[in-house]
Order: C-alpha cells, then sequence, then structure tokens
C-alpha cells in the first residue's frame, strides 16, 4: 500500500478522485556523484560535458569537483570551453533560468505619461528569484538592493517607477518557498560578497508576508555588515501603508 505524502501546496495529492497522482514515501540511498559519473562515462563524451555543465550551471561546486575527481583518476579529459566548428561552446552553459544576464545600461528610457506610448520596464538583471542568484553576479557590486515578496510587484501597479528603477532586484516568498535558513544564508553571502549601498525591503500587509523583513535582518546580522533597511509596506489594495 503506498502512502501518499503532500509536496508544497499539494492540493490535487491525495485528492485527485482518479488517484493519478501518488507519492510513494520509501528509504532511499543520498546521492552519490561518482557512481552517477560511473554510468555517465558510459554514454560518451557529449553526455559527460552536459552533466558537468548542468553541475556547473547550477553552482553545485562540490559535486562539480568530485566528477572532475573521477575523470582524472581515471584518465578521461574534457574540455569543458571546447568550441564547435561555429566558433559557439557545442554545449549550453547550465540551465538558460539561472544564466546571469546583466543588461543595465542597455535599457530603453521610458516615455513621458501620457504620451500613449508604452513604458519600458526597469529590470536591469536576470535572474531575479533568491533561489536562483548567484551571490557573485556583477550586478550586485555597489548596487542598491531591492527585496521584494512575490506578490508586491503585482499589487503595487508602480513598482518599476518607485523602487525597481536603477536598483537590483531580490524576490521571494517567506510562507511558500519554506526556506528561511537558505534564504539568510544566500542573502548574507550577496551582502559579505559585495559593497551593497542601501537595501529596500517592500512586503504585504499579510502577517505572513513579515517574515521577508526577518530573513533580511538575520541575513544581515550573519555578514556582520551595517546597512540601513528601508522597509515598505504594500495594502492589499496596493497602497504604501
Amino acid at each position: 500500500m503506498r502512502k501518499i505524502i503532500k509536496i508544497g501546496l499539494g492540493a490535487c495529492i491525495g485528492y485527485c478522485p482518479m488517484s493519478a497522482i501518488a507519492v510513494e514515501e520509501r528509504e532511499a540511498q543520498e546521492y552519490d556523484e561518482a557512481k552517477t559519473m560511473e554510468n555517465i562515462v558510459k554514454a560518451g563524451e557529449n553526455v559527460i560535458r552536459a552533466h558537468l555543465e548542468h553541475l556547473r550551471g547550477h553552482n553545485q561546486d562540490e559535486y562539480l569537483k568530485q566528477a572532475l575527481d573521477f575523470l582524472k583518476k581515471r584518465n578521461i579529459k574534457i574540455d569543458l570551453n571546447k568550441k564547435g566548428e561555429s566558433g559557439q561552446m557545442n554545449m549550453p552553459k547550465g540551465c538558460p533560468g539561472m544564466k546571469v544576464i546583466d543588461f543595465r545600461g542597455k535599457k530603453e528610457k521610458n516615455q513621458a505619461e501620457g504620451t500613449g506610448a508604452p513604458l519600458s520596464s526597469e529590470l536591469g538583471q536576470w535572474p531575479i528569484q533568491l533561489k536562483l542568484l548567484n551571490p557573485r553576479a556583477p550586478y550586485f557590486n555597489d548596487a542598491e538592493l531591492v527585496i521584494a515578496a512575490d506578490c508586491v510587484p503585482f499589487a503595487y501597479a508602480d513598482f518599476h517607477r518607485k523602487f525597481l528603477k536603477g536598483k537590483a532586484l531580490i524576490i521571494l516568498c517567506p510562507k511558500l518557498d519554506a526556506a528561511f535558513e537558505e534564504y539568510t544564508e544566500k542573502l548574507s553571502e550577496i551582502f559579505k560578497s559585495n559593497n551593497i549601498k542601501s537595501i529596500t525591503v517592500a512586503h504585504m500587509e499579510v502577517p505572513c508576508c513579515f517574515g521577508t523583513v526577518q530573513i533580511v535582518e538575520q541575513a544581515l546580522k550573519k555578514s556582520g555588515k551595517n546597512i540601513i533597511i528601508k522597509e515598505y509596506n504594500i495594502s492589499l489594495q496596493g497602497q504604501i501603508i
């Protein structure tokens, strides 16, 4: 008999009338990079390179080191910088959604209000979700940070002009992400690794959203930095309280 457990929201798990979704809870061995590599090397050079690029793209530095040590011991040489005839990399640099992109200074200026022309985005970097961010991304150096709860940009209509213009953005959800310690550690690393000029925190008025401030404060304390935090509380009707 299978045991149904909820993952995240779990809205459909356990309530599907056709029992189409089920999660089996069982003991499993911890992930072993060496054993994984034993299977991957059998598939050839392209698969090996793809696996290494995947580890590198997801910042899995320890697993990447283990994989490279495995190849070195077996005298298997893989050039991660190998280029094809077109001069482009043969394999993509990890997950496209995590690729660090800095497009500050390359954005069109917003049109004046009332002209009828569409406003352009003030977003200056990618990615923006805290789980995906690289603490040493170039757009964090000498940056003014905006750390916003996920719902804020949807509730506050003037988010781009009021909060985002000229700043680096980090978004998170203190309730649904369930990563308090992970987020504290990641933010602390961002604070320590860069010269952060200012921190603006924007969250919704609902009680659970105040956890955004707690995460930032703990991360700042852990980093040892002394940076003033400016806090904004947004109502459900999209007003600054």
